[in-house]
């Protein structure tokens, strides 16, 4: 039994209809799987530009070539030079393999599935099947299409692996089908998917993706230019020198580390006007405003932010020492064990993409 009390696997009662209602049944099912599918495409461009993901330039000429250049150029790719139906990005967590789906999002005029499994898998036996099903072939209506898995691992873990779900081993079959394009047509098709842990993966699965590549933890120059974009989405003052000591302070940090390090470090403002007990007035476009400082500051008064009338607060700004006060105690997130491992399976099946 399930949570929601149904026993898994059970038939879709509204497909145990009489052959009257079976046909009709079905219709109106795939209906509903098309229509909850179509939730998935991104309407809206997600506004990331390869230059805002830092590094990984091999990464991102593999996927300007799978990706970009069909669209662009298709003339380049007729006769025996066919485009790649199946690409894998694969590394550790917080690396920028989901950054990397956005900004081939952004810069791509393509139709982008962002697919996870919740979207695929259902409690009904036969309908994960069939969403992966109705998956490509929606795909294939609307190419040049893109179908971006992220923790693909979740659908494709190996059959032989201890614990393996029997019940997801008609889902795998139909996306090994789907893969291949047997019966159809899958040119304008990409298939991008993102895994922490492509040791986990089904060879079946594995071999089907043309291109297998590791998103690393950035080195020192990624960093420093990861430090410089958001520094300057911050207006945060920064010099070479300081970008230069905190990617040295950030040995080991995935992207997502020193993300969520900058937004620690975008709260601290809102900590001192908090803390603060005494504030000072400061004219700013001939509206009187009170901003927190320090009792030996010109003009300070004592009072705290519960006495600052509403609208009438100047918001701090990050400075250059909370983002070198927070990075102290800031911990990496990601193991050496995980790096480790995927640096072994690059040796084995993968290209780097740094």
């Amino acid at each position: 039994m399930n949570l929601n009390g149904k026993k898994q696997g059970q038939t879709n009662p509204k497909n145990c209809g009489g052959k009257n209602g079976d046909s009709s049944n079905r219709e109106n099912d795939d209906a509903q799987l098309k229509d909850s599918l179509m939730a998935s495409v991104i309407t809206e461009k997600p506004n990331v530009r390869w230059d805002d993901v830092a590094g990984l330039e091999a990464a991102k000429q593999e996927l300007r070539s799978a990706a970009v250049l069909p669209i662009k150029f298709p003339e380049l790719f007729s006769g025996q030079r066919k485009q790649r139906r199946g690409m894998l990005l694969y590394g550790p967590p917080g690396t920028g393999k989901s950054f990397l789906a956005k900004a081939i999002a952004t810069e791509v005029e393509s139709t982008l599935f962002s697919i996870s499994a919740s979207d695929v898998t259902s409690k009904w036996l036969g309908d994960s099947e069939r969403l992966i099903k109705q998956l490509f072939k929606l795909a294939r209506e609307k190419k040049p299409s893109i179908i971006f898995i992220d923790e693909i691992d979740a659908l494709c873990g190996s059959r032989d692996a201890p614990g393996a779900n029997p019940l997801t081993l008609g889902l795998k079959t139909e996306l090994l089908v789907q893969m291949d394009g047997v019966g159809n047509d899958n040119e304008g098709v990409l298939l991008l998917g993102a895994t922490n842990l492509p040791w986990t993966l089904d060879p079946a699965v594995r071999r089907r993706f043309q291109r297998k590549i590791h998103i690393p933890l950035p080195d020192e120059k990624a960093r420093r230019q990861l430090f410089k974009i958001s520094a300057e989405k911050m207006e945060v003052p920064l010099g070479k020198t300081d970008y230069i000591e905190l990617a040295s302070m950030t040995d080991g940090f995935s992207g997502s580390d020193i993300s969520n390090a900058l937004q620690d470090a975008l709260d601290v403002p809102i900590k001192r006007v908090q803390n603060a007990g005494f504030y000072r007035k400061v004219q700013e476009e001939g509206k009187g405003l009170f901003m927190p400082c320090e009792e030996s500051d010109g003009g300070a008064i004592k009072m705290t932010f519960i006495d600052v009338p509403r609208g009438m607060l100047k918001a701090p700004v990050v400075r250059r020492e909370d983002i070198f006060a927070v990075l102290r105690d800031v911990k990496a997130s990601v193991s050496q064990e995980e790096i480790k491992k995927c640096m072994e399976w690059t040796e084995q099946f993968g290209l780097e993409g740094a």
